[in-house]
C-alpha cells in the first residue's frame, strides 16, 4: 500500500480477511454489516484504457460523483499499481488499480440461518430471503457463505446450486471440491429433481400444469421474460429452453400454495412461468404488476451533497442517531452516517417462495416450509393435501 495511506491508522480489509461475529448489528429485524475499510481491486479492461482514472470511475461506477473520485485520487484512495497518480494519468490497459474505500453493505432480513444437517462432507441450511448465497456485487459479509463462517466457523463451503436472493428455504453445500465435484456431474447428468412452494394470486387449477417456454434473461433490467413459438414458419423463440411443472396443494379462493417442480434451471424460471400461467407470486413486485425498478439504477444515485475532506476517519457518535459508537464516520464516505449505502431504505421482504426439497440418485436432503405456505379455510381449520411436505419447525 501507497505511504499516503501507510500509518493513517485504518486497517484496509481484502476478500483475504474472514468475516467475525462481531462483524454484524441487528436493528429492526434486519441484518447489518458494521461499516469497514476495504480494498476493491481491479484490472484494467481494455476498454478502459486511455482513459484519465477519474474519467473511467465517473463512467464505470456512478455511485459516487466526480468530486468523491477527484478527492479520491488527491487523498490516495485511489491507486494504479500501487502507486499514488495525478486525476488526469491515463489508465493503461491490465493496471492493477485499487480503491480503497468505507464498505457499507446492504441488510438483509435478520432471521437466523438455521443449520438443518451437518454431515462430514456436506452441510445443508435454511436460506433466509433477502441473503444472498456468496459474495455478489455490494454483498460480502451478509451472505449465506460469510455468516456461516463468521457464527459457525464453517469454510471453505462449496454451494452445490443457487436460490435468488429473495428466494428462501433449503441450501446445499459440499464441504470440499471434491464432494461439489460429484454434485456437479449429478446436475449434468440431470439426475437432480428440485420441489419449490409458493404462494400465487387466485385459485390454481387443479391437476398436473406444465409448462414449457424459453425464459430470456434481461441483465440490465434484472428481469425474465417468456418466449413461445407461435407455430410452424413463425420466429423461434430467443432465451434459453425451460420447463416447470406445477400442482396445487391448496386455495382458499384468494390465493393457492402451489408445488413448483423446475425440470430446468433458469434465471427467475419459476417466477415467470407462474407469471405466465396467469398466477404470479402473490408478493412478487417484479412480476405482478409490471412496475418495476431496473437493478442498473438501484442504490446507484448520491442524493445528498457530500463534503469530502483528506482527512482521517474519526468516530463520530454526535454525527447521527445511527452512529452511536457502532462504527467510525468516514469523512469521504458518500454513506456514512447511515448504517445502510445509499439507495436501500429496508423495507425489502422475501419472496413467498422457498424451496423444499433436493433429490438425488442415493441422497435427499429436505427443509421445513415457511409459514406463509399454509392457508386456512372458512372454518379455520388447514386445507389438506395430497401431498407431501416436511412439517414446519415448531
Amino acid at each position: 500500500m501507497a505511504g499516503a495511506l501507510a500509518g493513517a491508522g485504518i486497517v484496509w480489509q481484502t476478500p483475504a480477511n474472514p468475516p467475525e461475529a462481531q462483524d454484524y448489528i441487528f436493528r429492526n429485524g434486519r441484518r447489518y454489516v458494521r461499516p469497514y475499510y476495504f480494498e476493491f481491486i481491479s484490472h484494467a479492461k481494455n476498454r478502459w484504457a486511455g482513459k484519465t482514472i477519474v474519467d473511467l470511475f465517473t463512467d464505470e461506477f456512478k455511485g459516487r460523483p466526480r468530486e468523491y473520485y477527484v478527492h479520491a485520487v488527491k487523498c490516495g484512495r485511489l491507486q494504479v499499481d500501487e502507486q499514488m497518480v495525478q486525476a488526469d494519468y491515463i489508465v493503461k490497459s491490465s493496471q492493477k488499480i485499487s480503491h480503497f474505500l468505507h464498505r457499507h453493505e446492504p441488510p438483509v432480513l435478520g432471521g437466523n440461518i438455521v443449520i438443518l444437517q451437518n454431515e462430514v462432507d456436506v452441510v445443508t441450511v435454511c436460506k433466509p430471503a433477502s441473503v444472498p448465497v456468496h459474495p455478489c456485487g455490494q454483498y460480502r459479509k451478509n451472505t449465506v457463505v460469510g455468516i456461516m463462517e463468521a457464527e459457525h466457523g464453517l469454510t471453505p463451503l462449496f454451494p452445490v446450486h443457487r436460490l435468488d436472493r429473495l428466494v428462501s428455504g433449503l441450501l446445499i453445500f459440499a464441504k470440499s471440491a471434491e464432494r461439489a465435484e460429484r454434485f456437479r456431474q449429478q446436475i449434468e447428468a440431470n439426475l437432480l429433481q428440485k420441489e419449490y412452494v409458493a404462494k400465487v394470486v387466485g385459485v390454481f387449477p387443479e391437476g398436473e400444469q406444465t409448462v414449457d417456454a424459453n425464459v430470456n434473461f434481461n441483465a440490465r433490467e434484472g428481469r425474465s421474460t417468456v418466449e413461445v413459438s407461435n407455430g410452424p414458419g413463425k420466429a423461434i423463440p430467443s432465451g434459453k429452453q425451460a420447463c416447470t411443472k406445477f400442482q396445487r396443494i391448496c386455495t382458499d379462493g384468494n390465493h393457492s400454495i402451489v408445488l413448483c417442480k423446475p425440470v430446468t434451471g433458469r434465471t427467475h424460471q419459476i417466477r415467470v412461468h407462474l407469471k405466465h400461467l396467469g398466477y404470479p407470486i402473490a408478493n412478487d413486485e417484479l412480476y405482478v404488476s409490471g412496475n418495476f425498478c431496473p437493478r442498473s439504477s438501484k442504490g446507484t444515485s448520491i442524493h445528498r451533497a457530500t463534503s469530502l475532506v483528506c482527512s482521517l476517519p474519526s468516530p463520530d457518535p454526535d454525527n447521527s442517531a445511527e452512529a452511536d459508537l457502532d462504527f467510525g464516520i468516514d469523512p469521504m464516505c458518500t454513506n456514512c452516517p447511515n448504517l445502510a449505502p445509499v439507495g436501500y431504505d429496508g423495507d425489502e421482504e422475501g419472496l413467498w417462495l422457498h424451496c423444499v426439497r433436493y433429490t438425488g440418485p442415493d441422497w435427499c436432503y429436505e427443509c421445513p416450509y415457511p409459514d406463509w405456505a399454509s392457508l386456512d379455510n372458512v372454518a379455520g381449520k388447514r386445507m389438506k393435501s395430497d401431498i407431501a411436505f416436511p412439517t414446519p419447525e415448531n
